[in-house]
């Protein structure tokens, strides 16, 4: 947004509109200086993570345990090797501490290559890799490997959990991340038990000055915006049936 008001600023002065100009300096002098120096991303992200808390765990345990793919570097994998991982690792990391203390659940990994290029292995691929390294046998993983967005997880999971019949699921993905996942499984007709993970805030931030961490600001404040305009899209689409799902 700073830059657009940036390129604002230059064409306003191309046509000799001084105010406009000004205005839109100092607008990007404001955006810049609230997602740098402020807490207001993360604000913005502890709203998300502290909507959707962690279901009741069934006194059985669960049936099947659903994960978001998102989680591993597909293109660092296939240059290096490895398993390598992103900031939402976690979502992984619970679902193999899940997966070992209810050994009878069953696991479904959704997420295809999510690159331009198409030409890396998804999480789906490489969880058989990652769960068969901590002792999980590959029998118990279901793999969605299509997806490419969350919309495209739920409508190929449904499928996957009527063929397989799976029910009495938790779902793991990120915190900030669960509030559109879950409104696109209830609008899907899939009942399924919220389990979040990878939460990057205290959840009791306010809003303040913050001079200390300017990068991570920058980052928090990105990955709250692109997650704020996902639901609004999706709500705006029909796709879910509130902008904050419950």
């Amino acid at each position: 947004m700073a830059f657009f008001a940036i390129v604002f600023a230059l064409v306003f002065g191309w046509f000799g509109r001084k105010r406009l100009q000004a205005l839109s300096m100092a607008m990007s002098a404001l955006i810049l200086f609230v997602t740098l120096y402020t807490s207001t991303g993360t604000v913005m992200l502890q709203v998300l993570e502290n909507h959707t808390p962690r279901a009741a765990m069934p006194s059985a345990g669960p049936g099947c345990i659903i994960v978001l793919g998102g989680s591993f570097e597909a293109e660092v994998i296939a240059s290096r090797g490895g398993l390598e991982m992103n900031q939402a690792g976690d979502r992984f990391v619970e679902t193999l501490r899940l997966a070992q203390s209810y050994p009878d659940a069953r696991i479904l990994v959704s997420g295809g290559d999510g690159s331009f290029s198409g030409r890396y292995a998804g999480d789906a691929a490489v969880a058989t890799e990652f769960f068969e390294s901590f002792g999980i046998p590959a029998g118990r993983l279901v793999q969605e490997t299509r997806s490419r967005t969350t919309f495209e997880n739920v409508e190929n999971t449904k499928s996957l959990l009527g063929e397989n019949g799976l029910d009495n699921c938790l779902l793991v993905t990120s915190a900030f991340h669960m509030p559109r996942a879950i409104g696109l499984f209830g609008k899907a007709g899939l009942n399924v038990l919220p389990w979040p993970t990878d939460y990057r805030t205290s959840g009791a931030a306010g809003l303040a000055l913050d001079f200390t961490q300017p990068s991570a600001n920058a980052q928090l404040t990105t990955t709250a915006m692109r997650e704020w305009v996902g639901l609004l899209a999706y709500y705006l689409a029909g796709r879910t049936p509130a902008l904050l799902p419950r």
